[in-house]
């Protein structure tokens, strides 16, 4: 890899580690999305192994009850993982322009629904069968995209949690989803000892921007913030649907 190509995958993860630093998510969905702009999606999934595991694992650590937390969204959690990992071997494994496109229109979704402020509502009584549909769902578009918040966040948003509880939850299931994520590309024979350590790499720029995140995140508008993180990730979107028309 020559030095611009480094420069550029480091200033994805430090913007990825940034944004995720100011509103609590979106490291693998910004790193995604820009290194999709300049290599396959198996190998932008690959890269973002290492500083996703690391900031969630320190996200979910950080919260109020992760045991109570663990009983009510074990399924969810189960199926995710097993979503990712069926849909690694079932998936096409050399991606081409499908799974470009795949990525931009999930981070279209999610954009819209930012911006829109959709919110769902989930039921209790509704949880025991919902948690599996959503789990397999995310599970699939994780392995097709890299993408670990369609349709989960939403899920997880319309459970009624409190603010930390919210927080820890989303960690928790990106979490599952980068484990099995690992696994999947582990066993297609896209996560070898080499890509694991250029992703170890990547973990540097992306705590680098998380903690500058940390810094602004009180010094800001939170929602003018989202705003801008959400037009963003949409016009990073359309770029990916339109790419494999653009040449």
């Amino acid at each position: 890899m020559d030095s611009s190509f480094l420069l550029v995958v480091c200033a994805s993860f430090i913007l990825a580690g940034f944004v995720k630093g100011v509103v609590g998510l979106g490291l693998p969905t910004v790193a995604m999305g820009t290194l999709g702009l300049i290599m396959p999606p198996v190998q932008a999934a690959a890269l973002l192994i290492v500083p996703s595991m690391v900031t969630n694992v320190w996200q979910l650590a950080a919260g109020p009850d992760l045991r109570a937390l663990l009983r009510r969204l074990w399924p969810l959690l189960l199926w995710v993982m097993a979503g990712t990992v069926a849909g690694g071997a079932l998936l096409p494994r050399d991606g081409g322009d499908w799974a470009v496109v795949a990525l931009g229109a999930a981070l279209m979704l999610y954009a819209l629904a930012g911006l829109l402020s959709l919110r769902l509502h989930v039921p209790p009584r509704h949880e025991r069968w919902l948690a599996p549909v959503v789990g397999a769902a995310t599970g699939l578009v994780t392995a097709a995209t890299g993408v670990f918040v369609i349709p989960a966040v939403p899920y997880l948003q319309g459970l009624g949690l409190a603010r930390d509880e919210l927080v820890q939850a989303l960690g928790l299931a990106f979490t599952a989803s980068t484990i099995a994520l690992a696994a999947s590309l582990a066993l297609q024979g896209n996560f070898s000892l080499g890509a694991a350590g250029a992703s170890a790499w990547a973990l540097l720029p992306a705590l680098a921007g998380m903690l500058a995140g940390q810094w602004l995140r009180g010094r800001i508008a939170p929602e003018l913030f989202k705003k801008c993180f959400f037009i963003g990730l949409f016009a990073l979107g359309l770029h990916a649907v339109l790419k494999p028309w653009l040449g």
